[in-house]
């Protein structure tokens, strides 16, 4: 492992939320605001500079446009993480997916591909998955 990665953990969580949004091609705005809202509140990102979202979000779909790009993410996000942040990552990405109330296949391919790459056991994955839903549940 590198002991300067190209992301700082902060940057590594902010490139998986908005690679959690665009999983399914299709970016909805409840992701978005919820991306916005989760670098806004969440103590993690305390020190992280906001204005480093649109770059970190060009790199993303910079590599989701190359043919090994997704493989490339998860090597980045691996070499930035530290592993005790692989579990807020994937509630992350969780959160970021459920914003818009529906989960499609891509999408759950992807949190699926998150678990497997960050290692995240299946039975805290499926937690955090219940606690994401939990969060995002609406009336009627």
């Amino acid at each position: 492992m590198s002991t300067n990665p190209l992301l700082s953990p902060q940057d590594a969580l902010v490139a998986l939320m908005v690679a959690a949004s665009a999983s399914n091609e299709h970016i909805e705005t409840s992701e978005l605001v919820k991306i916005n809202q989760t670098i806004n509140h969440l103590p993690i990102f305390a020190d992280f500079d906001a204005d480093r979202l649109p770059t970190l979000s060009r790199a993303v779909f910079d590599l989701f446009e190359e043919e090994d790009g997704l493989d490339a993410l998860f090597g980045l996000l691996r070499e930035a993480l530290p592993a005790e942040l692989n579990e807020t990552a994937y509630a992350l990405a969780c959160d970021v997916v459920a914003a818009d109330g529906t989960l499609d296949e891509p999408e759950l391919r992807f949190l699926e591909e998150v678990r497997f790459e960050l290692n995240v056991d299946r039975l805290n994955a499926a937690a955090i998955e219940r606690g994401a839903r939990a969060r995002h549940m609406t009336l009627g």
